[in-house]
């Protein structure tokens, strides 16, 4: 018998990018007893919703991956929202996940908590050690809070809460919402947009030098089920490749793939984050043996592939 196989599993966040995922990796784990709580029925940003939904369910672990954020722009013009109703989503579950004495709390941090300043690459211990990027710190903070509850209550009732630091994800199945939508899938919508409407420019903030490592979302997914499992300590783990690439050659690829022919205009004067983000990930290769394994060429032209299927641009709208 497996593990998940007797387990009570609620994944809050489970039909979303990163959630979805999740369960399909608990299942494939044998894991029969799978909770995803719908936010129409339970509003886990009111205390409320949540003490009913731990009313109705008996839960063994908790793999928190809801969230309320989005790209840059987002962030930026909602820092106040995205705070408020992110830090009591999280208070609440992981208090509530305490008081009904849950196995395990699984909580989902970001690339993000780390200094802007920060060495790299970003080693754990350098998440204390500077403030994060301005532009995204209302949500970094939101986050980093679930790491300062954890280990209070780790250390106070003996409650295993971890807290695991996702880098950039990307694959099919991501958020091309022009308002909420990270960077690989604005540049594949932008670049899209372009070649429907047979513009010859598109443009992309920063002047391309910026880096970033970008982990595949079942990837990301196989590390959450393998720490829920494996580990159990009050330290954050980075969990992503150890390696990084700049936007521009994200930028170069996606056009080769996409087949646009047009120029590529920087925009120097938009918000750009840090210059750098890149995982020290031996950590994670020690406590639960995780390593990813896609290859980043292979699956953005599947990204791609995937978006052409379900989100093709026609006329300036998704569908």
């Amino acid at each position: 018998m497996s593990f998940w196989e007797q387990k009570k599993v609620l994944v809050t966040g489970g039909t979303g990018f990163l959630g979805s995922n999740i369960v399909k990796i608990l299942k494939k784990n044998n894991c029969k007893q799978i909770i995803i709580p719908r936010s129409k029925k339970y509003d886990l940003t009111k205390e409320c919703g949540v003490n009913r939904l731990f009313k109705e369910y008996q839960i063994d672990i908790v793999i928190h991956s809801a969230a309320i954020h989005g790209g840059i722009d987002f962030n930026i013009k909602n820092k106040g929202e995205i705070y408020y109703k992110n830090i009591l989503m999280n208070t609440f579950l992981m208090e509530y996940a305490r008081r009904n004495k849950i196995g395990k709390f699984v909580s989902i941090g970001t690339v993000d908590a780390y200094p802007k300043y920060a060495k790299i690459p970003f080693k754990e211990e350098y998440i204390w050690d500077g403030y994060p990027e301005p532009t995204i710190a209302a949500y970094v903070f939101s986050k980093k809070m679930l790491l300062v509850q954890g280990k209070a209550c780790q250390e106070q009732y003996n409650f295993i809460a971890i807290h695991l630091l996702l880098t950039n994800l990307y694959g099919p199945g991501d958020e091309f919402d022009p308002k909420k939508c990270h960077v690989i899938p604005a540049l594949i919508q932008r670049i899209d947009k372009a070649i429907e409407s047979k513009t010859n420019e598109i443009i992309v903030w920063g002047d391309g030098s910026q880096r970033r490592e970008f982990l595949h979302v079942e990837d990301a997914a196989n590390a959450i089920v393998l720490a829920a499992e494996y580990y159990g300590g009050s330290e954050p783990i980075n969990v992503g490749t150890g390696k990084d690439i700049s936007i521009k050659e994200i930028v170069d690829l996606i056009v080769s793939i996409m087949g646009f022919k047009g120029k590529i205009k920087w925009d120097h004067s938009k918000p750009v984050g840090n210059l750098r983000k890149c995982f020290d990930i031996s950590k994670a290769k020690m406590k639960f043996n995780f390593i990813a394994k896609k290859d980043f060429n292979i699956e953005l032209k599947n990204t791609i592939d995937w978006y052409k299927k379900n989100y093709k641009y026609i006329g300036g709208n998704t569908k």
